[in-house]
């Protein structure tokens, strides 16, 4: 059976300096993006917080940092990344819709501006509705940088995304949505509802729960709607 993959890495927290939380986050994602070059995949998502603090800088070193991967490279928006900042230097590898044979991932942008929660405007959810209506791919993979559901974890869920019942009212009209991918959790989990997988990806910085390696989630997408998940760990 064909299938293609992709590589989801998130919250890698660059800035100025190599380290932020504590951790060299410098060092762990060279660590993740070595490890990364090495897998047959077809493309690369990172799911928001590029960096820590959004300067130019940060991005620039991240560009250098991600030198070595020849795939496909997708980004979105977390709140830690400034836009301006991130689209001067990423402006080619920011995607709404991104085709893979017979699966297409959707994004959609749970960003506030000053805020760590996040929130799908109107027009948001309007825009998505749109992309949803207008795709012709026979599966569709969701993401967005913010929580979903409650992480039974540590984690505070009051800095998830505000209002996923408006997200679920777009998004459930829509059969042919297998998963919803996010980060901003620093954790690897898994949930599901209504048979959709919710997928929240680790770190390349550091976890916010007990964990204490680095990670990323690799995925498999196979022609028949089937999408098998391996997190890996440094």
């Amino acid at each position: 059976m064909m299938s293609h993959s992709f590589v989801q890495i998130s919250d890698c927290h660059i800035d100025n300096v190599e380290y932020a939380m504590g951790v060299n986050t410098h060092v762990n994602l060279k660590k993740i993006i070595n490890k990364i070059i090495n897998i047959d995949t077809d493309a690369l998502l990172i799911s928001g917080d590029l960096t820590h603090n959004g300067t130019i800088t940060s991005y620039k070193t991240l560009q250098q940092i991600l030198f070595p991967v020849q795939i496909k490279l997708l980004v979105i928006s977390g709140n830690h990344d400034i836009d301006n900042n991130l689209n001067t230097i990423f402006s080619k590898n920011l995607f709404s819709q991104f085709t893979l044979r017979k699966w297409e991932i959707i994004s959609t942008n749970s960003v506030q501006t000053s805020k760590t929660s996040g929130f799908l405007t109107k027009n948001e959810l309007i825009k998505l509705n749109f992309n949803l209506t207008q795709s012709i791919a026979k599966y569709i993979l969701i993401v967005l940088h913010h929580p979903i559901v409650p992480m039974n974890s540590t984690w505070d869920d009051s800095l998830s995304l505000e209002n996923p019942k408006a997200l679920f009212n777009v998004l459930d009209k829509y059969p042919k949505i297998q998963a919803i991918l996010f980060g901003h959790a620093h954790q690897a989990a898994e949930f599901s509802r209504l048979g959709v997988k919710i997928i929240s990806c680790p770190s390349t910085a550091l976890q916010f729960n007990n964990e204490t390696r680095i990670g990323f989630n690799h995925y498999t997408l196979y022609d028949n709607g089937q999408l098998t998940i391996d997190t890996q760990w440094i």
